[in-house]
């Protein structure tokens, strides 16, 4: 075995000891620190009766709880593809095939010439951080959606746009991938690919399905998660006195009582601001190297998650993805980002499930533990940004270092190409 080989089959030996653990737990899933059977029954109750409808061609567009794009559709469907097993079984058969993909792609990236493995270490590893969780939900799917098409960018444009455009079908936050691509032609090609893929898809769906659009109706009803950074804040004021309450609404546990639509509105404004603030970037960005369009991807996902209303745990999966393929490059500028991330993670299965119960009543322990996870996810937010936004600000002018300097002889640093 040459030395290029080890890592590779220490990366695989880790994949399968770390995998069969994750199945280990969600067979013992009712184990009070697990969750007592909540993370599996997602699978076999509510994904099975939206399996049992979506067969019949319709969207449950009057269940509360389908807040998703129509391309979920088509996941939740595919347990049906393998003959033999319970949907749940087949479920997690295809969560774990999605998972060994994104492995497979983060390692083929990563022995690349001047690229790293410490992507696809961070995604063996990390993953299972999050304990059994992302093999009974289908973010891992959609991760690899996210990942194939960061991935490609470098050799099609073409595909980078269809993977996003499919992620986004699915949940929407892949097309922020799109944000970081080279400007003029590359842009040009995957934004364009990707409309067309996502106008494709989503005629098939209305043609196939009705109702695809049902889940716009359950979005707007949304209310403050408890894990979101606005239900941080709304425990800790559980503590000083305000008269909120916890209350189950659209799947999830929700703060109901005074002042909790403000802070929802709040929420929203925040991410309008990320938005305007990403745009920003976009339009003052000028030079561009191999990382750039993962370091603004990940960047990208971690500004709308801390400003979104819900943080689910699961939304951790996505997260990791990101960090990993910013890892595969050694320009990459997120190296302490995705060391915050995959911290945040591991407080994050504190939280959901282990001690959920201390969440959900808004304890001390469950108010701080909801201060420590989302103080890294915050932490990591802006991190991630000033770094993005250093790394690809304009390289100073000669004339302007003349000027800046006694000598005028500081040489300008060779970072990265100019794109302007």
């Amino acid at each position: 075995m040459n030395r290029r080989q080890f890592p590779l089959m220490s990366l695989a030996a880790l994949w399968l000891i770390t995998r069969a653990l994750m199945l280990w737990l969600l067979a013992h899933d009712t184990a009070p620190l697990l969750g007592r059977g909540a993370v599996a029954r997602e699978v076999w109750r509510l994904y099975f009766h939206w399996y049992g409808l979506l067969s019949h061609g319709a969207f449950p567009a009057h269940d509360t709880l389908w807040q998703y794009p129509p391309g979920a559709g088509a996941v939740l469907l595919s347990p049906g593809l393998l003959p033999g097993l319970t949907y749940f079984q087949a479920f997690v058969a295809l969560a774990l095939a999605a998972d060994a993909v994104i492995a497979l792609a983060l390692a083929r990236a990563g022995t690349r010439p001047g690229r790293s493995l410490l992507g696809a270490a961070l995604w063996t590893g990390g993953l299972p951080l999050l304990l059994h969780l992302p093999l009974a939900r289908y973010d891992v799917q959609v991760t690899a959606l996210a990942v194939i098409s960061l991935l490609s960018l470098s050799r099609s444009t073409r595909a980078c746009g269809v993977f996003a455009a499919l992620g986004a079908l699915v949940k929407v936050w892949p097309v922020l991938v799109l944000l970081g691509t080279p400007r003029k032609r590359p842009t040009r090609s995957a934004w364009t690919w990707a409309a067309g893929t996502g106008a494709v898809a989503l005629g098939l769906f209305t043609l196939l399905f009705a109702e695809p659009l049902s889940f716009l109706r359950q979005q707007s009803g949304r209310g403050v998660q408890i894990e979101s950074l606005g239900g941080t804040a709304l425990s800790l004021a559980r503590h000083a006195g305000w008269s909120g309450r916890v209350r189950y609404r659209y799947g999830a546990m929700e703060f109901t009582g005074p002042h909790v639509s403000a802070v929802a509105g709040v929420s929203l404004a925040l991410t309008a601001a990320a938005c305007c603030v990403l745009l920003l970037w976009r339009v003052r960005a000028r030079r561009w190297n191999e990382a750039t369009a993962f370091d603004a991807a990940l960047c990208a996902v971690l500004l709308f998650t801390i400003t979104s209303r819900v943080i689910s745990p699961q939304y951790m999966v996505w997260l990791l993805g990101l960090a990993a393929v910013c890892l595969t490059s050694r320009h990459t500028t997120q190296r302490p980002v995705a060391a915050l991330v995959v911290a945040a993670s591991a407080v994050s299965t504190v939280v959901y499930p282990t001690l959920y119960g201390e969440v959900i009543h808004c304890t001390w322990t469950g108010s701080l533990l909801m201060l420590l996870r989302n103080g890294l996810l915050v932490a990591a937010a802006g991190l991630s940004l000033v770094r993005l936004w250093r790394a690809t600000r304009p390289l100073p002018t000669p004339a302007a270092t003349a000027v800046g300097s006694p000598t005028g002889r500081e040489r300008v640093p060779h970072r990265a190409l100019s794109t302007s």
